[in-house]
């Protein structure tokens, strides 16, 4: 039996692919033989009612339902003495009771391949790199393919501070001091990432994959099927686009907002960003620079060792061919294109403005408080 283990990173598709997988949960196991496991209650039902239904979900999934593995991978954590169960993993099984359900499903269901698929375990190597050890150990006798996706680093610690605002981030802009504090993490030290899981599966097919060769062939569901070794079946649910984001020049607009508003309305304030027309006129991302050229130097110096590492073991140098871009600043600052966003804001019609606490918020920022 072959596992395929998809490790992240972070920021690539990984929600896009989970939903491929678990939308085609019962296509994948009864014509390709191929388990994407569930591990606790919500995900084994869902995927029971679907059985006797005879057909995949092409509806809204439950996060458990679309993410098993993000749930397994941060209870190991947990237990690990790592980072602590975020909110949204609402009590999970312990390990070993995930470990079993996992096992179970390949005792009866015979897979020929077996997939999992979680970006956490790209957090491995920083909170605890035996977690890898003790994953193989859930696959006696397997061979394995590792799949791993990396950005070039500006551009990806710009997208990871983005995706932070969901988390309430409030703290900083990205550039300078606030960018150097990354590099002793995952979000940017790759060989801490990637090392953990060479050593402990020396003997796994690795599929160290650009961003940018992601891109080019569709996205990360069109890039998985095609590089792993499995052949998938026809007739797959495509997946919708999934994690929106909002452009670099709604940055410091809703740091603002996670500062000033009640947690609710400022989740209702991010999800307003993500889908106005207005972030189709504001700077586009490649125009907008949110390191600042001291941080970007000190990044790519940082960086040279670990680009070096990851081109060895991707047997591939260099792995990112456009490194030397990572040094040279975008041409408009942050704050110019965060300041050309608000006018824009504040010219919107009543019918098509922001709820009242966001629209005060916004009106505050023009006023220079």
């Amino acid at each position: 039996m072959k596992v395929i283990i998809y490790i992240g990173h972070h920021k690539v598709g990984s929600t896009a692919l989970q939903t491929y997988l678990s939308r085609n949960w019962l296509k994948l196991i009864r014509d390709g033989g191929i388990l994407y496991p569930m591990v606790e209650f919500e995900g084994m039902a869902n995927c029971l009612a679907r059985a006797m239904a005879g057909k995949d979900d092409d509806g809204d999934l439950t996060l458990n339902e679309r993410e098993p593995h993000n749930t397994l991978v941060f209870k190991m954590i947990a237990e690990a003495g790592g980072f602590k169960l975020p909110a949204f993993i609402d009590r999970p099984p312990a390990v070993f009771q995930m470990a079993r359900a996992i096992r179970e499903q390949i005792d009866n269901l015979s897979p020929r391949a077996v997939v999992l698929c979680s970006e956490v375990m790209s957090n491995f190597g920083h909170e605890s790199p035996a977690l890898t050890q003790q994953l193989r150990s859930f696959f006696p006798g397997a061979s394995f393919e590792i799949y791993l996706t990396l950005r070039r680093p500006d551009e990806y610690l710009a997208s990871w501070h983005g995706q932070r605002f969901r988390f309430g981030y409030r703290w900083g802009r990205l550039e300078g001091e606030v960018a150097k504090k990354y590099i002793h993490t995952v979000h940017f030290d790759y060989q801490t990432l990637l090392q953990p899981w060479t050593e402990a599966f020396p003997d796994a097919v690795f599929h160290i994959r650009n961003y940018s060769d992601v891109l080019a062939v569709g996205g990360s569901c069109e890039d998985f099927v095609q590089q792993v070794g499995i052949d998938f079946p026809s007739g797959l649910v495509p997946a919708p686009r999934a994690n929106k984001s909002i452009p670099y020049a709604f940055y410091d607009i809703m740091r603002r907002a996670n500062q000033e508003l009640d947690r609710p309305d400022a989740e209702r304030f991010m999800h307003f960003l993500e889908s106005t027309n207005i972030a189709k006129e504001v700077h586009k991302n490649a125009e907008v620079e949110v390191l600042g050229q001291g941080a970007r130097t000190f990044l790519a110096d940082a960086f040279e060792p670990i680009h070096s590492y990851v081109g060895q073991v991707a047997n591939r140098s260099p792995f990112f061919p456009d490194i030397d871009e990572m040094r040279i600043a975008h041409p408009v600052p942050e704050e110019v294109a965060s300041r050309a966003a608000l006018e824009l804001l504040l010219e919107l019609p009543e019918r098509a403005r922001p709820q009242p606490p966001a629209w005060e918020l916004l009106r505050k920022l023009a006023a220079g408080h």
